[in-house]
């Protein structure tokens, strides 16, 4: 049977679907009917108690004959009256308390002495005396009852039909097994209410599971209207990214908010949750699958062995030490100096250590700035690292452009100081995190990130006597999906807030990729470097930040306010580039790439400048550095890095002051 088969059915909540099936239509029904059915119901409970009270007297089943259907007649001309008289129909069933079963008390009791009067204290020949002190204890009892079983029954399905009807309605798209644990999750969310599925199976199209219709995604957009739907679930955990896309291209325009299942994970641990649902990441929109990881390249790396990761507390570094931890180093040397990111990553580790089932591996967390010498060469000559993967870098173009100074200390001086120490201590593998920006850079962090790769070029380039006894290599790539500043998390949040949405231009473009795979092919690369080499990350086709916004807009449930739409919900709002933005980056500065045993690294044969020559550059910068001299620090990135150009005139703010923003 194929796994979409609609025959499975939630474990809870089962029958509530065909129970308020039951229920609504008496609940849509006017008053005046209402009434009429409480008098028809009464009416039974009336004819009903007679015949009880005549078979417990006659104690035997009986059939009514001749006068005794008398006492019948007598009960309903005289009970249906009082009932009305005492107000018993005044009253809404379905809230009915303590004052209402008084009401019904007294109704009985005045009805009980009438009746009892009649056939038990005057009698009737043919009606035993008895009856008529039976049938008003009965008559209480049963209509006691009716009144209770609606009260719980009505009440309680109308007040769960009521807040279910102020729950957010949502449709889920798959109905096979994520879509069912998923449907079974949600019976008694506080959050949302499923009406029902979407499934592309024309199989399933009309048919019904676990009492919920599928639909075809093709009905959507008017779905969403006539059911009042605003949110669509995707519980396609293992379709492919390519697949996502497509689907996601087919339902942008219904207005509705689409949110997620994250992957196989819980699915292989047979359960589903409310909170897997997750917002859709930029990953969902790429329609890039991810190239899965060569075992042999990442144990080559790393597998027990000592490595060192700098700038551990932040983004990357932290992605690198998460994969890192997965493939059981011998020890994982956490080097940040940031306390509390620091803090962070060594207590999330600990908890991956021990999930992995890899107490084992030493996680040692140490404070300490990579333009620290002594004591980074006391730390490595300590521990005796391995392999160092060098994340610690200042990467935010616009704060790097203010705060120029510290940034090349940090990304120039600190890359040389940390590979010096390297070398010194025998380090067999130093791998730098670069960036697309650092290709004919427009900004100081690009230029710096550059001036760091040349750094570790030309220490691999030494003459045979002084070569470093450590393997530099060096991995650009583009932006990473989850890092810190990420332009999603900001879209999410302006959307949320009602916009507008912030472009800095409307041709803007951007490499992307999911920070766990840049990662694991970081490390792959690293572990295919033969020194000097510079790795390429294949990234795809760029992204227009416009497009990824109006996206993001749109799969959210609402639409953009643009020329062609005044009354949209959302405006994209340009702000003007940045402080050494650039409007499209690039990954090559040549046109020279080489193909890699792995498909997605590619190899650049880079210019540079051998040591004895940029040594020389190197302390001119440093030293005008030191002076706070930003005009020709500047003028030394420009002569040693290849096109790089200022697009500013921002200087450094610790410095120039207030006037400085002004001109800039």
């Amino acid at each position: 049977m194929p796994e979409n088969t609609p025959t499975e059915t939630p474990r809870s909540g089962w029958f509530l679907v065909p129970m308020q099936a039951l229920v609504a239509p008496l609940l849509a029904m006017p008053r005046a009917a209402k009434r009429a059915l409480a008098l028809l119901v009464d009416s039974g409970l009336c004819v009903l108690t007679i015949w009880l009270a005549y078979c417990f007297r006659l104690n035997e089943w009986t059939v009514l004959t001749g006068v005794q259907w008398l006492p019948v007649f007598v009960s309903l001309c005289m009970a249906l009256p009082i009932f009305i008289v005492m107000g018993m129909y005044r009253a809404i069933f379905r809230y009915a308390n303590m004052a209402a079963f008084i009401a019904v008390l007294k109704a009985v009791a005045i009805y009980g002495v009438a009746f009892m009067t009649i056939f038990t204290a005057l009698s009737v020949p043919g009606v035993p005396r008895t009856v008529g002190i039976l049938q008003p204890f009965l008559l209480l009892i049963a209509i006691g009852l009716s009144r209770l079983g609606i009260r719980y029954w009505l009440g309680d399905t109308y007040q769960r039909i009521l807040h279910q009807n102020t729950l957010a309605k949502v449709l889920i798209y798959g109905a096979g097994n994520a879509g069912r644990q998923l449907a079974g999750a949600l019976t008694n969310s506080a959050e949302l209410n499923v009406v029902g599925y979407l499934d592309d199976d024309p199989r399933l199209k009309g048919g019904i599971m676990g009492g919920l219709p599928i639909y075809d995604p093709s009905d959507l957009p008017v779905l969403a209207e006539a059911l009042g739907v605003h949110n669509v679930l995707l519980a396609l955990p293992s379709t492919s990214r390519q697949r996502r896309n497509e689907i996601l291209e087919r339902i942008r325009k219904a207005r509705v908010n689409v949110r997620t299942l994250p992957d196989l994970t819980a699915l292989a641990q047979g359960r589903v949750a409310v909170s897997d649902i997750r917002e859709l990441e930029i990953e969902d929109l790429l329609g890039r699958e991810a190239v899965a990881p060569r075992q042999e390249l990442l144990d080559k790396a790393m597998r027990n062995k000592v490595v060192m990761v700098t700038g551990a507390g932040g983004s990357i570094g932290g992605e690198l030490c998460r994969q890192i931890l997965r493939n059981a180093p011998s020890s994982l040397i956490l080097l940040d100096q940031n306390e509390f990111a620091l803090y962070n990553i060594h207590a999330e580790l600990l908890k991956l250590a021990e999930l992995y089932k890899h107490e084992s591996v030493q996680i040692v967390p140490i404070l300490c700035s990579v333009r620290d010498q002594d004591r980074m060469e006391h730390i490595m000559q300590s521990w005796r690292p391995q392999t160092l993967y060098h994340a610690a870098a200042y990467k935010h173009v616009p704060l790097v452009e203010h705060n120029a100074v510290e940034g090349i200390k940090n990304n120039v001086m600190g890359t040389l100081v940390t590979a010096r120490a390297a070398n010194k201590c025998g380090v067999s593998n130093f791998v730098l995190i670069s960036t697309d920006k650092a290709v004919r850079p427009t900004n100081v962090m690009g230029a710096s990130k550059r001036l760091a790769e040349m750094v570790l070029q030309a220490l691999a380039a030494e003459p045979a006597a002084d070569r470093a006894r450590t393997n530099f290599s060096m991995v650009r790539f583009g932006n990473v999906l989850g890092s810190s500043g990420s332009v999603v998390p900001l879209f999410r949040q302006q959307i949320k807030e009602g916009g507008p949405v912030t472009l800095t231009h409307p041709k803007i473009t951007r490499y992307f990729m999911t920070i766990s795979e840049a990662s694991q092919l970081v490390i792959q690369a690293g572990a295919m470097a033969e020194g000097g080499d510079v790795f390429l990350l294949d990234m795809g086709e760029p992204v227009r930040i416009a497009d990824l916004a109006r996206k993001m807009v749109e799969l959210s449930g609402l639409t953009v306010r643009d020329d062609d739409n005044p009354e949209g919900d959302i405006e994209l709002s340009v702000t003007g580039l940045r402080p050494g933005e650039k409007l499209y980056e690039e990954l090559l500065i040549g046109d020279n790439p080489e193909t890699t045993e792995h498909p997605r690294i590619m190899k650049a044969r880079e210019d540079f400048l051998f040591w004895p020559e940029l040594s020389k550059k190197l302390n001119s910068l440093n030293a005008a550095l030191d002076r706070n001299d930003m005009v020709a620090a500047r003028a030394t990135l420009a002569e040693l890095v290849s096109g790089y150009s200022s697009t500013g005139e921002v200087s450094d703010l610790a410095f120039t002051g207030a006037e400085t923003i002004t001109a800039a």
